[in-house]
């Protein structure tokens, strides 16, 4: 099994560790970077976009790794109108309910939780130890940073970034487009498009959508 990554990052170096403890034979960075880059850690950098989209055949499966939510949406649409098979990508160590639903080209790395009927859209980061509780939805492309908390009936608008250590208090709804900064704790619902910090949570300044 053969899995192509899109963006040779650290970021990637965590979803192609994850992607081989997860069972994948063989991983293969391609990255915009490259030729100046050819490694990724101990994994090789063997094109760029245009050199995926032409080898498309010769993979089981495809992710973007790529931590900026729009970068990254844009490319997984330009792999799939291209007729990528994209994949998600599960650490063994995370805990994913059966109940539960992730989408296509999401990344889920160790010691997450997912439980029981949330549900996570396309495209999106689960980092390392972050918890997805009961109920939540997140929609496509957010970010759910290392040691984030969403509790129950959280909802997420889509390009999302909940940062390192936050929590969002049960029910609450994070708009659209939205930055929950680290170790911020969220108690009441956040608008589209703007940034929130602190305990409790106050917006700091608009961002564009």
């Amino acid at each position: 099994m053969r899995l192509a990554i899109l963006g040779a990052s650290g970021h990637g170096k965590v979803v192609a560790d994850a992607a081989e403890l997860a069972g994948w034979g063989e991983v293969v960075f391609f990255d915009d970077a490259w030729p100046g880059l050819k490694e990724n850690g101990p994994w090789r950098v063997v094109g760029d976009t245009s050199a995926l989209l032409a080898d498309l055949a010769s993979f089981d499966g495809v992710v973007v790794a790529i931590g900026n939510n729009r970068i990254r949406q844009a490319k997984q649409q330009t792999l799939l109108a291209a007729g990528a098979e994209l994949c998600s990508v599960i650490h063994p160590s995370a805990v994913i309910s059966a109940h539960a639903t992730v989408g296509a080209g999401t990344v889920v790395f160790a010691n997450a939780v997912i439980n029981a009927c949330a549900s996570v859209g396309k495209g999106c980061i689960v980092n390392t130890g972050a918890v997805v509780e009961h109920d939540c939805h997140v929609d496509d492309f957010s970010h759910i940073s290392p040691n984030a908390a969403l509790a129950g009936g959280v909802k997420l608008g889509a390009l999302t970034w909940i940062g390192g250590c936050a929590s969002v208090r049960q029910l609450v709804e994070v708009g659209k487009s939205a930055t929950v900064g680290m170790g911020a704790v969220v108690i009441k619902d956040v608008p589209a498009g703007v940034t929130v910090a602190g305990n409790p949570a106050r917006v700091l300044e608009p961002h564009k959508d």
